[in-house]
Protein backbone atom coordinates (compact mmCIF):
# COMPACT_ATOMS: atom_id res chain seq x y z
CA UNK A 1 0.00 0.00 0.00
CA UNK A 2 1.51 3.82 -0.78
CA UNK A 3 2.33 5.81 1.56
CA UNK A 4 -0.56 7.90 0.32
CA UNK A 5 -3.17 5.33 0.38
CA UNK A 6 -2.05 4.86 4.03
CA UNK A 7 -2.01 8.58 4.79
CA UNK A 8 -5.79 9.00 3.41
CA UNK A 9 -6.73 5.78 5.62
CA UNK A 10 -5.94 6.78 8.43
CA UNK A 11 -6.95 10.42 7.77
CA UNK A 12 -10.66 8.85 6.99
CA UNK A 13 -10.11 7.03 10.24
CA UNK A 14 -9.86 9.55 12.08
CA UNK A 15 -12.42 11.84 10.94
CA UNK A 16 -14.82 8.68 11.54
CA UNK A 17 -14.13 8.48 15.07
CA UNK A 18 -13.93 11.90 15.58
CA UNK A 19 -17.88 12.42 13.71
CA UNK A 20 -18.81 8.86 16.01
CA UNK A 21 -17.50 10.78 19.12
CA UNK A 22 -19.19 13.72 18.46
CA UNK A 23 -22.53 12.23 17.66
CA UNK A 24 -22.78 9.83 20.71
CA UNK A 25 -21.59 12.39 23.44
CA UNK A 26 -24.21 12.45 26.15
CA UNK A 27 -25.39 15.77 27.22
CA UNK A 28 -24.74 16.74 30.52
CA UNK A 29 -28.31 17.00 32.70
CA UNK A 30 -29.28 20.24 33.79
CA UNK A 31 -32.41 22.48 34.98
CA UNK A 32 -33.04 26.29 34.05
CA UNK A 33 -35.40 28.75 34.89
CA UNK A 34 -37.48 30.45 32.70
CA UNK A 35 -38.72 33.57 32.71
CA UNK A 36 -41.79 32.64 33.81
CA UNK A 37 -40.21 30.71 36.99
CA UNK A 38 -40.67 27.57 35.89
CA UNK A 39 -37.77 24.57 35.94
CA UNK A 40 -36.98 22.99 32.87
CA UNK A 41 -34.83 20.06 33.10
CA UNK A 42 -33.14 17.74 29.85
CA UNK A 43 -33.66 14.48 32.00
CA UNK A 44 -37.53 15.37 31.79
CA UNK A 45 -37.43 15.74 27.84
CA UNK A 46 -35.99 12.07 27.24
CA UNK A 47 -37.65 10.54 24.20
CA UNK A 48 -38.08 14.27 22.54
CA UNK A 49 -35.67 15.81 20.53
CA UNK A 50 -34.14 19.49 22.66
CA UNK A 51 -33.22 22.25 20.59
CA UNK A 52 -31.33 24.34 23.08
CA UNK A 53 -30.90 27.47 20.90
CA UNK A 54 -28.53 30.12 22.64
CA UNK A 55 -28.75 33.95 21.82
CA UNK A 56 -29.11 37.30 22.70
CA UNK A 57 -31.04 40.32 21.82
CA UNK A 58 -28.98 42.69 20.26
CA UNK A 59 -27.45 39.69 17.95
CA UNK A 60 -28.98 40.41 14.36
CA UNK A 61 -28.72 36.30 13.40
CA UNK A 62 -30.51 35.45 16.69
CA UNK A 63 -33.09 38.03 15.87
CA UNK A 64 -33.61 36.71 12.17
CA UNK A 65 -33.82 32.87 13.24
CA UNK A 66 -36.52 33.62 15.86
CA UNK A 67 -39.76 33.33 13.78
CA UNK A 68 -38.19 29.98 12.53
CA UNK A 69 -37.75 28.73 15.71
CA UNK A 70 -41.52 29.45 16.75
CA UNK A 71 -42.65 27.94 13.92
CA UNK A 72 -40.22 24.80 14.70
CA UNK A 73 -41.25 24.81 18.41
CA UNK A 74 -45.51 25.46 17.32
CA UNK A 75 -45.20 22.38 14.55
CA UNK A 76 -43.19 19.72 17.10
CA UNK A 77 -43.98 20.61 20.71
CA UNK A 78 -46.85 17.86 20.91
CA UNK A 79 -45.48 15.03 19.53
CA UNK A 80 -41.49 15.14 18.79
CA UNK A 81 -39.35 18.31 19.30
CA UNK A 82 -39.31 21.30 21.69
CA UNK A 83 -36.89 24.27 21.77
CA UNK A 84 -35.51 26.15 24.63
CA UNK A 85 -34.21 29.56 24.11
CA UNK A 86 -31.50 30.50 25.99
CA UNK A 87 -31.23 34.00 26.28
CA UNK A 88 -27.21 33.96 26.83
CA UNK A 89 -26.48 37.86 27.86
CA UNK A 90 -26.70 39.92 31.18
CA UNK A 91 -29.92 41.56 29.98
CA UNK A 92 -32.51 43.58 32.34
CA UNK A 93 -35.20 41.07 33.19
CA UNK A 94 -38.12 43.27 32.13
CA UNK A 95 -36.63 44.39 29.08
CA UNK A 96 -35.83 40.21 28.50
CA UNK A 97 -39.90 39.90 28.82
CA UNK A 98 -40.77 42.91 26.83
CA UNK A 99 -38.69 41.88 23.66
CA UNK A 100 -40.09 37.78 24.20
CA UNK A 101 -43.46 39.34 24.02
CA UNK A 102 -43.27 41.75 21.02
CA UNK A 103 -41.15 39.00 19.12
CA UNK A 104 -44.30 36.37 20.28
CA UNK A 105 -41.74 33.84 21.40
CA UNK A 106 -43.76 30.54 21.97
CA UNK A 107 -41.13 28.51 23.69
CA UNK A 108 -39.76 28.73 26.99
CA UNK A 109 -36.75 31.38 27.34
CA UNK A 110 -34.42 30.79 30.32
CA UNK A 111 -31.70 33.71 30.78
CA UNK A 112 -28.08 32.54 31.48
CA UNK A 113 -25.18 34.52 32.27
CA UNK A 114 -22.28 34.50 29.75
CA UNK A 115 -19.93 34.20 32.99
CA UNK A 116 -21.74 30.47 33.27
CA UNK A 117 -20.06 27.82 31.47
CA UNK A 118 -23.06 26.23 29.10
CA UNK A 119 -23.41 22.50 29.91
CA UNK A 120 -22.46 21.81 26.27
CA UNK A 121 -19.35 23.52 26.85
CA UNK A 122 -18.22 27.18 26.07
CA UNK A 123 -20.12 29.05 23.01
CA UNK A 124 -17.96 30.09 20.25
CA UNK A 125 -20.60 32.32 18.76
CA UNK A 126 -23.89 33.62 18.70
CA UNK A 127 -26.37 31.80 17.70
CA UNK A 128 -25.11 28.23 18.41
CA UNK A 129 -28.03 25.78 18.69
CA UNK A 130 -27.39 22.69 20.06
CA UNK A 131 -29.70 19.36 18.97
CA UNK A 132 -30.14 17.31 22.06
CA UNK A 133 -31.56 13.56 20.66
CA UNK A 134 -33.99 11.75 22.57
CA UNK A 135 -31.79 9.42 24.12
CA UNK A 136 -29.84 12.37 25.67
CA UNK A 137 -26.93 12.57 23.22
CA UNK A 138 -25.68 15.35 21.18
CA UNK A 139 -26.87 14.77 17.93
CA UNK A 140 -25.76 18.20 16.09
CA UNK A 141 -24.65 21.52 17.50
CA UNK A 142 -25.07 24.34 15.07
CA UNK A 143 -23.44 27.88 14.83
CA UNK A 144 -24.58 30.74 12.63
CA UNK A 145 -28.69 31.20 12.35
CA UNK A 146 -30.95 28.12 11.98
CA UNK A 147 -33.77 27.26 9.80
CA UNK A 148 -36.77 24.88 10.99
CA UNK A 149 -36.25 23.25 7.72
CA UNK A 150 -32.34 22.25 8.78
CA UNK A 151 -33.53 21.36 12.26
CA UNK A 152 -35.81 18.75 10.75
CA UNK A 153 -33.21 17.59 8.46
CA UNK A 154 -30.88 17.09 11.56
CA UNK A 155 -33.59 15.22 13.65
CA UNK A 156 -34.01 13.15 10.33
CA UNK A 157 -30.39 12.23 9.39
CA UNK A 158 -30.11 11.27 13.44
CA UNK A 159 -32.56 9.05 13.53
CA UNK A 160 -31.60 7.22 9.96
CA UNK A 161 -28.04 7.17 11.12
CA UNK A 162 -28.63 5.73 14.89
CA UNK A 163 -29.20 2.71 15.53
CA UNK A 164 -31.41 2.60 18.82
CA UNK A 165 -33.60 5.27 16.86
CA UNK A 166 -35.34 2.36 15.05
CA UNK A 167 -37.39 1.64 18.53
CA UNK A 168 -37.97 4.97 19.29
CA UNK A 169 -41.42 6.49 18.42
CA UNK A 170 -39.90 10.06 17.29
CA UNK A 171 -38.05 8.55 14.62
CA UNK A 172 -41.18 6.50 13.02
Amino acid sequence: MSSLKKSLMQAGLALVLTFGIQLSATAVDFSLVDTQGKTHTLAEQKGKFVVVNFWATWCPPCREEIPELILFHDNHKAKDAIVWGVSYEKANPAKLLQFIDEQMMSYPVMPMSPSQVPPFGSIRGLPTTVLVAPDGSVARTHLGGITAKTIEGYMQQWCQTNPAAKEMKVCR
